[in-house]
């Protein structure tokens, strides 16, 4: 385990529209902001997802298992910001349903607001911390 301690600046609240991209819109927040470090909660509805639900193989590398999630549904999710080298880089686990169908896991595929997504960036002030890549997983991880 690796681990820093930081503590809370800046707030930001955030209201994305029908159609935008989660990780484009939050993604150009944390840049025009500064924003290199954050904790990031969201609530509301997406129009589509494509989901990695886990591991389809786990050796040599991992491969991603996508689920398509296609709503419109409701939505919520916990994730971070950290800073990789195209810059500021979201990831965010979500738990996306409509009905009976649930989707739990990685949107990194894409998501698609359905008419509103509320978004809270809770920026980490004092953490040096960024996505590398590791070569045995072939995945951006965290190091600080």
């Amino acid at each position: 385990m690796e681990y820093a301690v930081g503590k809370t600046g800046r707030v930001i609240a955030a209201r994305l529209f029908e159609g935008e991209d989660i990780y484009e819109c939050i993604e150009q927040i944390a840049r025009k902001e500064g924003i290199s470090s954050a904790a990031v909660l969201i609530t509301g509805g997406f129009r589509k997802a494509d989901v990695v639900v886990g591991p389809k193989q786990e050796a040599p590398k991992i491969v991603p298992n996508f689920k398509e999630f296609t709503g419109p549904g409701e939505v919520l999710g916990v994730g971070t910001i950290y800073c990789d080298d195209g810059g500021p880089a979201l990831h965010i686990h979500t738990a996306i349903g409509r009905g009976q169908d649930v989707v739990v896991g990685c949107p990194r595929g894409g998501a698609r607001t359905f008419l509103v997504l509320e978004v809270t960036i809770i920026e980490i002030e004092g953490v040096q911390a960024a996505r590398e890549l590791d070569e045995e997983t072939g995945f951006k991880l965290l190091r600080f």
